[in-house]
């Protein structure tokens, strides 16, 4: 069942297993804040059963950096916008990944990584990537980073 993510009135609908389910709730609410303030776009997500192959898509592309995560992956998204690819995966202990794919040759393309507030960073990380903080009302702080894409997805 999908879920048409509400920036206004934040609900932890499809995370209530996680132990940030607040924070991850805040975290999906201003990505679709994001896309609603920039594209117009309404951002929806849907149980990982419902769109495997969103997930298998981002899997393949983290596999360009060896690297895979044992959580249990929630919710996914996946949607064009802008001539823009765009899929997420929210997982259960709070991290949230997204791949930004332009269709067009020589665009940008990029794995995000955002953690919700209150989660520690997991070990697939350490040592490997720094971590900017952003403040969000909807999410409180944000820590993020990314990589650039190099293979053709």
């Amino acid at each position: 069942m999908s879920y048409k993510v509400d920036f206004k009135n934040v609900s932890t609908v499809g995370f209530e297993t996680s132990p940030v389910a607040d924070a991850l709730a805040g975290l999906r609410a201003n990505e679709a804040r994001y896309y609603w303030n920039k594209y117009k776009h309404e951002f929806v997500t849907v149980p990982v059963s419902d769109a495997p192959e969103t997930l298998a898509w981002i899997e393949k592309v983290l596999a360009e950096r060896q690297m895979t995560f044992p959580y249990k992956a929630l919710e996914v998204s996946s949607f064009e916008v802008d001539g823009i690819k765009m899929a997420y995966v929210f997982y259960e202990n709070g991290l949230v990944v997204n791949v930004m794919y332009t269709i067009e040759e020589g665009g940008k393309r990029a794995v995000g990584f955002k953690l919700s507030d209150g989660m520690d960073i997991p070990v697939e990380f350490e040592g490997k990537f720094k971590f900017a903080r952003q403040k969000s009302k909807l999410a409180g702080t944000i820590r993020g980073s990314f990589f650039v894409i190099k293979g053709k997805y």
